[in-house]
């Protein structure tokens, strides 16, 4: 069975969609746009989809070809080992993407699609130019290993990607309640790109949202407090190569002024926001924070 390569495919329909999105802003008001970052992810994108090919994209072909000759099942390309490959997928997915979150190493690859300060359909192609080779090897090769296909893993990862392009609008509010409470849809991720310390380290799916339930990571979303978009610490640029790279360069800042193994370990391996003495804010920090403010009774009014 040959796999098309259906994200290329489906790149006309991503543009007809935006453009309609950005039409229809112009048209309500409803959402928000900015022509500078709406560019600067647009090149994300680009650049994500060329890059690899100058030696990611390679290595993990061979890696995955290397490793297919050990497999552990001879999995047929057949409708049900799609399924299955699917699902399998959008699981490694999950945990890729709540590590991704929680170990420092992953965030300076991830941190580029939360960069952006607004929410639209632009923002679903600011990808990474540096996490596909270190993602593909240690979350993906272990399903090449049980038997599927390299070609079939890709195949099912492209679905999954082609599905989280329309969650990302703030034009939709809510689904029929069966579908918010089996799929992802644009209200569980935009929890997921907030700020507020009520949404951090929420909502991680890929497609199914029923990952986020059984480990213990959903948050719906309130109406009654909005989401802010982007990083706890802004980048307040729009060019790309400090979009792709800026974490990669406090992390070696960082190391640089490590003073022990310690150190060198929380810098990288820690959450996001980790130091040695505790003076910058992690997630949690921020989450510990906002309950404690939540719990404090009201400041009486002045006399």
């Amino acid at each position: 069975m040959n796999f098309p390569d259906i994200v290329t495919l489906a790149t006309p329909l991503f543009i007809i969609a935006i453009l309609a999105e950005l039409a229809a802003w112009k048209t309500t008001g409803r959402g928000r746009y900015e022509t500078r970052d709406a560019a600067a992810s647009l090149v994300m994108g680009l650049g994500s989809q060329i890059i690899p090919l100058f030696g990611a994209k390679v290595a993990l072909a061979a890696l995955w070809t290397w490793v297919y000759q050990f497999r552990l099942f001879d999995i047929p390309n057949a409708p049900w080992a799609i399924v299955l490959c699917f699902v399998l997928d959008d699981l490694r997915y999950y945990w890729l993407h709540r590590i991704a979150h929680e170990r420092r190493l992953f965030w300076a690859t991830h941190v580029v699609h939360h960069s952006s300060q607004h929410y639209n359909l632009t923002t679903a192609l600011r990808q990474t130019w540096t996490g596909s080779l270190l993602n593909g090897a240690i979350f993906t090769t272990p399903l090449v290993l049980l038997g599927f296909h390299p070609t079939m893993i890709v195949f099912v990862f492209g679905l999954n990607l082609i599905y989280q392009f329309w969650i990302h609008t703030e034009f939709i509010d809510k689904m029929p309640r069966w579908f918010e409470w089996l799929l992802n849809t644009p209200s569980h991720h935009r929890v997921h790109h907030a700020t507020n310390p009520r949404y951090l380290d929420a909502n991680y799916a890929g497609t199914l949202m029923i990952w986020d339930r059984i480990f213990g990571s959903f948050t719906p979303e309130d109406r009654a407090e909005k989401p802010r978009y982007g990083i706890v610490k802004n980048l307040g640029s729009f060019n790309p190569l400090v979009i792709a790279f800026s974490e990669w360069i406090n992390i070696g800042r960082d190391l640089l002024s490590a003073r022990s193994l310690r150190d060198a370990v929380g810098f990288t391996l820690g959450p996001p926001g980790w130091s040695p003495d505790g003076s910058r804010l992690t997630s949690k920090m921020l989450k510990e924070r906002q309950a404690r403010l939540d719990a404090a009774p009201p400041l009486a009014p002045a006399e």
